[in-house]
């Protein structure tokens, strides 16, 4: 072992201590993630829990001595079932299928008392999947490069699974939200006064939903129902034609004539072009869902917050009630991994096709 340890005195760039990391076993990046991703699909098949530990090093010149103590002890001491390497370019992560909150932090106290011993500062950070029931808020909004403490609460694997939207999509977010507002503006103004000419209360309607990462958000509609519809929807919840945590009606009896044409039109959606100018939706995405029925989504569901949600998506334009909840989630995941710059496009025209035939779902 002290043949490994002595080349980290030359040890200065990125690349050097990558190909030492190599002789000890540490996984690269790309491969580290594909198999964080394999044991999270592996824990939501058998309902085991996944644990996701990641250490950084506070002290920069020493870096290089770190990382090789570090990896000469996780040779020691991990199983064949765990896995460790680079999660990105400050840290070491190691991937621990089937192991607890307290399995995770009994290796973390034994990693830090071993680099201790060398006089070698590390900081661990522990994620766990599923996400803990209970988190910490101030931990929740914290940075994910910030170092943590033993006794902070764990965040969610989820966390390292979230995709920030790409320059070209949201180059395309604020062309079209631009353009679609100022051409719907006029249309806009008449569906107003439309609905303060036929119903009290406000013309739009504001609801909580759940966005990227699963953070919440104030979504814009044209208001299509009457102004007590939420404290009706528990009386409804039986009728609903979507199963699964969705509520969803054909004939949804608390929709205003003017609401009905106007859903019919797409044109109440036209507000959340404002979201997409803010860029808290895109517009090809999944659709959000209220927040009290994304809480409800399964594990694997809950992928679909990985990306922004959007004005349109598969199940807008191929879905709605004709197919089931699953469904309708396995169609935002195929969204989620194959999103790209053809396929925003070719939904987009899609949509517009489906809105001239009256068929866009809601």
């Amino acid at each position: 072992m002290t043949t490994l340890l002595n080349p980290w005195n030359w040890c200065r760039s990125w690349s050097r201590r990558r190909s030492l990391a190599e002789s000890l076993c540490l996984k690269s990046s790309a491969e580290l993630r594909d198999t964080l991703e394999r044991e999270r699909m592996r824990a939501d098949r058998s309902g085991s829990t996944l644990a996701l530990l990641t250490f950084h090093f506070p002290e920069a010149e020493k870096r290089c001595r770190a990382v090789s103590e570090l990896a000469c002890f996780l040779q020691q001491r991990l199983r064949a079932t765990d896995t460790a390497g680079y999660l990105d370019d400050e840290r070491i992560a190691v991937v621990l299928p089937e192991t607890g909150e307290l399995g995770a932090h009994l290796l973390a106290s034994q990693v830090e008392e071993r680099l201790a011993a060398h006089r070698l500062a590390v900081d661990y950070e522990l994620y766990l999947y599923p996400e803990p029931v209970q988190r910490r808020p101030e931990a929740a909004a914290s940075d994910p490069l910030r170092a943590s403490r033993a006794d902070a609460a764990p965040r969610s694997v989820d966390d390292w699974f979230v995709q920030p939207i790409p320059f070209w999509k949201r180059s395309l977010d604020i062309l079209g939200a631009v353009v679609g507002l100022a051409v719907s503006l006029p249309i806009l103004l008449v569906a107003a006064l439309a609905i303060k000419a036929t119903s009290r209360g406000p013309v739009f309607f504001l609801q909580r939903r759940t966005g990227l990462g699963g953070k919440p958000f104030t979504i814009y509609k044209l208001r299509t129902m009457r102004t007590d519809a939420e404290a009706m929807k528990a009386a409804l919840r039986a009728q609903s034609e979507q199963d699964g945590p969705a509520f969803k009606i054909r004939n949804d009896p608390r929709i205003t004539p003017v609401g009905r044409f106007l859903r019919k039109a797409c044109i109440d959606e036209l507000p959340q072009l404002w979201n997409v100018l803010r860029g808290e939706m895109s517009l090809v995405g999944p659709r959000p869902l209220p927040c009290d029925e994304a809480d409800k989504c399964l594990g694997w569901q809950q992928r679909r917050l990985h990306v922004t949600p959007g004005l349109t998506c598969f199940w807008q334009v191929f879905g709605g009630l004709r197919v089931p909840f699953q469904e309708w989630m396995r169609m935002d995941l195929r969204y989620v991994r194959g999103r790209r710059l053809r396929l925003d496009l070719a939904l987009i025209a899609r949509t517009f096709w489906a809105v001239i035939r009256h068929r866009a779902s809601h």
